[in-house]
């Protein structure tokens, strides 16, 4: 008999009324890979600096719209869009929408 069972929930379940900071949930991580679900509410990346990561990152927004500045090229982001990162192609979220949840899923692999 196995001690693994099976993981179940809901990517548009249990969004807090507040979001004074961006949500990040990690559903699964391992040596392998890393899947997380991350929510925003008109959160963006700081002024200063990129994110630069050593994983590759493929991320697909779910619900609401952003803006994803890369070094050469901005990427307006709509339910169903996504896009793989490199590790270390530097990027920031400009903007999420204000008015309503950005839900986002990250695979880091």
């Amino acid at each position: 008999m196995s001690d693994k069972s099976a993981v179940s929930g809901n990517l548009y379940a249990s969004i807090p009324a507040n979001l004074d900071n961006e949500l990040f949930e990690l559903i699964i991580n391992n040596e392998n890979i890393k899947i997380e679900r991350i929510i925003s509410k008109g959160h963006k990346s700081p002024e200063t600096g990129w994110y630069d990561q050593v994983h590759n990152e493929w991320v697909m927004l779910l619900k609401g719209t952003a803006i994803v500045t890369f070094e050469d090229r901005e990427l307006t982001m709509s339910p169903g869009a996504y896009v793989n990162i490199p590790a270390h192609t530097r990027h920031k979220v400009n903007c999420t929408n204000p008015e309503e949840e950005t839900i986002w899923l990250a695979i880091h692999y």
